[in-house]
């Protein structure tokens, strides 16, 4: 059973989702674009008896602090910045990472700040190549090279149910299997006054994270976690082009392609869990040995 919790970060109202005992090794769950930790609810179920697991909601993101973009720098620098601080808030000294979307710019910056702290990784859709940055970021990077009205209203369909709806349908075997309760959570939050002006400025700031490939992909070099990749191969937004090159820098890795979308634990979360299970409960024991 997961707990309902809030955390005070730097004057913000942080809140996250945590469930499992404390003395079981942790899972930092990082969730993407436009959800919460709400995506990770089934995950979390399922893994609560063997893991410890957390799942914060970034500000402006889900139930924790919405600030607007004149009281807020809505950067990943910034974000990431947020969710260390979080996560030393905690006291969590070992964690694995789930990174997702949006998460994996967050996490990456963690882990390459702090990877004595980082046991493994769990990739689901997180991209750190620019092969992962096909045709459908062409609009984005218009935006990060001129910030123009014009550009930016290119962008405001992202923020519609519709496309809310779409990244979760788009590439799953079965639509008729995704719950309607993600994008009816999801929307709202989106069209909270001031929240889109707030993913416009993330939008632009996304545009600061290719630049870091280099340094994160040194970092799985130099360091080499354990990583599994879990990646729905459907996904137009990242698709599994991004994912291949994990391969080249990392030597301790499991690496599925899964028959889904953007979201995959929405169709594949059974099969996800038990990937996880499986791989940490090796990789602990190797990292104990």
């Amino acid at each position: 059973m997961s707990t309902y919790r809030t955390i005070e970060i730097d004057s913000l109202h942080i809140s996250y989702r945590e469930a499992g005992s404390p003395l079981s090794p942790t899972i930092v769950l990082l969730h993407g674009f436009p959800t919460s930790s709400h995506m990770f609810r089934n995950l979390m179920g399922a893994l609560a008896d063997k893991f410890h697991l957390v799942a914060p909601d970034y500000p402006g993101f889900g139930n924790s602090s919405m600030p607007t973009v004149d009281e807020f720098e809505y950067t990943f620098d910034h974000l990431a910045e947020v969710m260390e601080k979080f996560i030393e808030a905690l006291g969590l000294k070992k964690y694995s990472l789930y990174l997702m979307d949006y998460g994996a710019p967050i996490g990456y910056r963690i882990a390459a700040k702090h990877p004595e702290q980082v046991e493994a990784l769990i990739v689901q859709n997180g991209n750190a190549y620019e092969e992962g940055l096909r045709e459908f970021w062409e609009p984005l990077k218009a935006y990060w090279k001129e910030r123009t009205p014009e550009n930016a209203d290119n962008l405001r369909q992202l923020l519609t149910l519709d496309a809310t709806q779409w990244q979760y349908t788009h590439g799953v075997r079965n639509p008729e299997s995704i719950s309607p309760d993600n994008w009816n959570i999801d929307q709202p939050l989106l069209d909270r006054p001031g929240n889109r002006d707030i993913q416009l400025a993330l939008f632009y700031s996304y545009g600061s994270n290719p630049p870091l490939y280099p340094q994160w992909q040194e970092y799985f070099r130099n360091y080499q976690p354990p990583t599994l990749v879990v990646w729905g191969k459907n996904d137009q937004i990242f698709p599994a082009d991004g994912a291949y090159p994990y391969l080249r820098d990392l030597k301790n890795i499991e690496f599925h392609l899964l028959n889904t979308g953007h979201f995959a634990l929405e169709e594949d979360g059974e099969t996800i869990a038990l990937l996880i299970t499986n791989f940490l409960t090796k990789q602990l024991q190797l990292l104990a040995a």
